[in-house]
C-alpha cells in the first residue's frame, strides 16, 4: 500500500487560499480517480477538488470552514501503489503550514514588520492585509482568530481593521510600543437581531452575500462614483436580430442574444479610448494590456457573479456569442472556475432584464468603469430626413455609465459612453451572420 498526498490546487491567477466548505468523502470512504473529494470556495466562487488517484481516504487535515493555503495537504489517500510514501508520520495541519508559510516569499515582508519572528502562522493574505493596514506584528498577534487552532482568517482581520476605530496610522516604531502596552481585545461577532414581535423572520446572510456586501462596500469607499447616461437607437440591431437569430441557433447551436452585440461595441469602445480599460494601485495607474470584459450574471438563489470574457476584443460575433453564453450557463449551474472570474478590466451588467430603463450600477474593484445597459423599450422618436422631420417608432435604450472620478474625468467618462452609443448606433442592418 501507498499514501498519496491530496494537495489544494492552484485556484487561479492570485488566489493565494480557499476555504474548505465541504468534505463530499470522509474517512474510510474509497474515491475514483478524477472523482470529487471536497468543496472549497474562494474569494468569488466555489469549486470542487478531485483526487488524482483512486483509492481509500485514511486522514482528513481540514475540517469545514477552514482556510487552506494552495499547495498545502488537506486529505491523505490510501492507493494501492505507484504513488510516493509519506514520509514519516503525516504532518499535522499547524506544521504543514508552517513548512509551506517558509516557501512565501521575503518579498511580502518588510523591514519594519518581520513575520519570520513570530511563532504563529498568518496566511500570505492576512500578511498583506496587515501590511497595508499598517497591523503591528504585535497586534496581529494578540488577535484571537477563528481559524483552525486560533489562525487568524482573512475575515478576522477585515472585522479588526473596521472595529479598529479612525485613528491615524502610526508610523511602524510607534505602532510597535502601543500594541506592546495595550491589550487588544477581540472582535466579538455580531449577535443575531431578535424579532420583537416573535413574527419576523431572522436569515443570516450566506457567505457569497457577505462577500458581495463587502465589496460593494469597500467599493462605494474606495472610488468617487460618477455617472453619465446616454439614450441609444438601437432599432438596427433588433430588427437584424429578429431577422438572423434562427438561422443562427441552427447553424451555431447556440441562442443570439443582445449582449454579445452590446459586448462587442464595448470592446471596440476600450481600443479607442485605453485609459479606460485601467485600474489604480495606490497613486499609480496600471493601463491593462488585455480586454477583459466581465458580465455581471445573476444566479438562482439571487447572488451576483461577475464571470470574465478573455482578450474580448479579439472575438468576433460569434465567437463573443459562445464565450457569453457559456459563462452565463456555467454560472447558473454553480460550474464556474476560479479563473472564470479573474482578471477583468471594465464590467458590463444588464439592469434592464427585469425591465429597468437605467441605473447607477458600483464600479467592481479594482477596475474605473462598469457599463448598465437598460430595458430596450419602443418609443416615439423624431426622425430626420433630407425631406423633413416625422415622428415614428423607434427601439431604444440607456446605457448608465460608472466611472472612478479619481482618474476618470467627466470627458472621458462622457466620450467612452457616446463612443460605445456611436458604434450600437451605426450597426449593419445588412451584416452577416
Amino acid at each position: 500500500m501507498a499514501k498519496f498526498e491530496l494537495k489544494l490546487p492552484k485556484m487561479g491567477e492570485s488566489v493565494a487560499e480557499a476555504t474548505i466548505t465541504n468534505w463530499v468523502k470522509n474517512v474510510g470512504d474509497t474515491v475514483e480517480q478524477d472523482e470529487t473529494v471536497v468543496e472549497v470556495a474562494t474569494d468569488k466562487v466555489d469549486s470542487e477538488v478531485p483526487s488524482e488517484v483512486g483509492g481509500k481516504i485514511v486522514e482528513i487535515l481540514f475540517q469545514v470552514n477552514d482556510v487552506v493555503q494552495v499547495g498545502q495537504t488537506i486529505a491523505i489517500i490510501e492507493t494501492e501503489g505507484g504513488a510516493a510514501e509519506v514520509t514519516a508520520a503525516v504532518t499535522e495541519p499547524a506544521e504543514t503550514a508552517k513548512t509551506v508559510e517558509k516557501t512565501v516569499t521575503s518579498a511580502q515582508e518588510t523591514a519594519t514588520v518581520n513575520f519570520e519572528e513570530s511563532d504563529k502562522f498568518f496566511s500570505p493574505l492576512v500578511k498583506n492585509i496587515a501590511k497595508e493596514e499598517g497591523i503591528s506584528l504585535a497586534e496581529l498577534e494578540a488577535l484571537k482568530g477563528t481559524g483552525k487552532e486560533g489562525r487568524v482568517t482573512k475575515t478576522d482581520i477585515l472585522d479588526y481593521v473596521k472595529n479598529r476605530g479612525s485613528q491615524p496610522v502610526a508610523a511602524p516604531a510607534q505602532q510597535q510600543a502601543v500594541a506592546q502596552a495595550t491589550v487588544v481585545q477581540p472582535v466579538a461577532s455580531k449577535a443575531a437581531p431578535v424579532s420583537v414581535n416573535g413574527q419576523d423572520e431572522i436569515i443570516e446572510m450566506d457567505r457569497m452575500r457577505k462577500m458581495i456586501a463587502h465589496h460593494m462596500v469597500q467599493s462605494v469607499q474606495t472610488s468617487a462614483h460618477v455617472q453619465s447616461f446616454i439614450e441609444v437607437d438601437v432599432t438596427n440591431i433588433v430588427n437584424w436580430r429578429n431577422k438572423v437569430k434562427n438561422v443562427f441557433e441552427k447553424r451555431e447551436g447556440e441562442k443570439l442574444t443582445f449582449t454579445p452585440i452590446f459586448m462587442e461595441a464595448v470592446a471596440k469602445a476600450l481600443k479607442d479610448f485605453p485609459m479606460m480599460n485601467i485600474s489604480v494601485d495606490g497613486d499609480f495607474i496600471v493601463k491593462r494590456k488585455n480586454i477583459n470584459l466581465g458580465m455581471a450574471a445573476a444566479l438562482p438563489n439571487g447572488n451576483l457573479i461577475v464571470p470574465v470574457i478573455k482578450n474580448a476584443d479579439q472575438l468576433n460575433l460569434v465567437g463573443m456569442a459562445k464565450a457569453v453564453n457559456d459563462l452565463a450557463d456555467r454560472a447558473r449551474k454553480g460550474k464556474l472556475k476560479p479563473d472564470d472570474t479573474q482578471g477583468g478590466t471594465y464590467t458590463v451588467t444588464n439592469v434592464g432584464t427585469f425591465g429597468s430603463v437605467f441605473g447607477t450600477p458600483i464600479i467592481n474593484q479594482p477596475q474605473v468603469g462598469i457599463l448598465a445597459l437598460g430595458a430596450i423599450r419602443k418609443v416615439p422618436a423624431v426622425i430626420e430626413t433630407p425631406e423633413g422631420d416625422f415622428i415614428g417608432i423607434r427601439q431604444k435604450m440607456f446605457l448608465s455609465h460608472s466611472y472612478d472620478h479619481r482618474v476618470v474625468d467627466g470627458s472621458l467618462g462622457g466620450q467612452f459612453v457616446q463612443r460605445v452609443a456611436q458604434y450600437l448606433e451605426a450597426f449593419d442592418p445588412n451584416r452577416d451572420v
